[in-house]
């Protein structure tokens, strides 16, 4: 029998809270956790992969478990970049509506620090934080973490990798009386660590049924290519999804710039997202990416932690990762809610030998995605080609004159006669063979 929030211990505001988000029934992580947090005093360690619902595990029983009526900071929750960070902040607010006595405040990098200064001189009892912004706010003297009762780190294998400096001095400022809740998606031997050195003794593990959740619903794919056919491949796999959302995640700041200006040339709908980019940039075209205005995102690692966004279709690792964690939280990004998606791995030849690895430690299986042949890339191609030209703007700077002239040349041509012609011109520039429909070839080879 499938329990629902009342039966783990969750209480009838925040329930109210869940029924206006129209979330019933708890996830299995949910069901594990939510109880754990409530009714123990133990630290609590969680294995839990992108989209088994871990900010409601453990922001309902950290919601509840705040005494209002203290206006100190008791709740503190650390998530490695600001998108996550503000979207565990909108969460917790969301479950809060109709417990309006708790009070939340995002502090997150990125954005002016002033008004945040401000924000937690008012009562504040819980605050979503990024490290390197929180560090900045306790050297200010503009927050007290003295009377913390509560530490949360989400995606605490990220954190540790990149941001273990910053974590380390929030948590040597922290009371030694706390409960710490921690959250990864992988168990590395820094997280092993970090739980020896700042947790207690003894602490409650729990694992969310990864067979039920975690990668469900994602198709895990590899093709191989070699490295000058590899955007070509690309163009083809992104032609043949037109329509749908997916991101492609490249390993450095420089090859996320570099792709996305390819994909610009070729009139793909796409954004780029990284480190290096301002804040305003980055939440500018995540809004884009978010509402449907553009359909690809291509991102580094870091910069798209934090990405929540449905009906994302497919991902694409354009470099596969260094780590296994890595690729768990690129994978995630597609299939969440209970929907389908595709990951797909482009790789080359001496990177075989890791797929194995990547299906033993993650415990998932990858099938090989068929190539496109010689002859579908070269059409490809041409369709790319044809769709650069369909959303062309006209240059209004033209003389009407000159354009007169060009349409004197072209004015007794057919519209069919002028695509034959062009399409024609362009076989002949490119070397293409693209075959007539009765198999025989047309074009030549360079």
């Amino acid at each position: 029998m499938s329990k629902n929030f009342s039966d783990l211990g969750i209480n009838a505001q925040l329930q109210s809270g869940l029924a206006d988000l129209q979330i019933s029934v708890p996830t299995d992580i949910q069901v594990k956790t939510i109880p754990t947090v409530l009714n123990q005093k133990e630290d609590v360690v969680v294995l839990a992969k992108t989209g088994t619902g871990k900010t409601a595990a453990f922001g309902l029983p950290l919601l509840q478990l705040i005494d209002t009526a203290n206006n100190s900071v008791q709740g503190l929750i650390l998530a490695p970049t600001r998108e996550l960070g503000q979207q565990i902040y909108n969460n917790l607010v969301a479950f809060s509506a109709q417990s309006p006595e708790l009070q939340i405040a995002s502090v997150c990098g990125g954005i002016p620090i002033k008004p945040q200064i401000e924000r937690l001189k008012t009562p504040t009892h819980i605050v979503v934080a990024t490290p390197g912004r929180l560090v900045d706010l306790m050297e200010r003297g503009a927050i007290n973490i003295k009377s913390i009762k509560y530490l949360v780190l989400d995606e605490a294998d990220e954190m540790v990798s990149a941001l273990k400096k910053e974590v380390d001095v929030i948590i040597k400022g922290l009371p030694k009386t706390r409960r710490t809740f921690l959250f990864t998606a992988t168990m590395p031997g820094t997280i092993k660590q970090l739980v020896q050195n700042y947790m207690a003794k003894h602490v409650v593990q729990i694992e969310a049924d990864m067979a039920t959740l975690g990668h469900q619903g994602i198709d895990h794919q590899f093709v191989v290519v070699e490295p000058i056919e590899k955007l070509e491949v690309l163009l083809h796999f992104l032609n043949s999804k037109e329509g749908q959302r997916g991101i492609i995640f490249c390993k450095t700041k420089a090859a996320v710039n570099k792709l996305a200006k390819k994909l610009a040339i070729n009139k793909f709908s796409s954004g780029a997202i990284h480190g290096s980019l301002t804040q305003g940039i980055r939440d500018r075209i995540m809004g884009q990416f978010r509402e449907g205005h553009i359909r690809i995102l291509v991102a580094t690692d870091l910069a798209a932690r934090g990405i929540d966004v449905k009906d994302v279709e497919y991902v694409v690792n354009y470099h596969l990762p260094d780590t296994f964690e890595a690729y768990v939280h690129r994978s995630g990004r597609t299939a969440r809610a209970g929907a389908k998606g595709l990951s797909l791995s482009i790789i080359q030849q001496d990177e075989i030998e890791d797929i194995p690895e990547f299906e033993n430690e993650l415990g998932i299986t990858f099938n090989e995605f068929i190539k496109a042949d010689a002859q579908s890339i070269e059409e490809n191609n041409g369709l790319i080609w044809a769709k650069k030209i369909f959303k062309t703007k006209p240059n209004r700077e033209v003389s009407e004159d000159f354009k007169s002239k060009i349409k004197t040349i072209f004015h007794h041509l057919t519209k069919e006669e002028l695509v034959d012609k062009i399409l024609a011109n362009y076989l002949a520039e490119t070397g293409s063979v693209i075959p007539k429909s009765d198999g025989s070839k047309k074009g030549k080879k360079k």
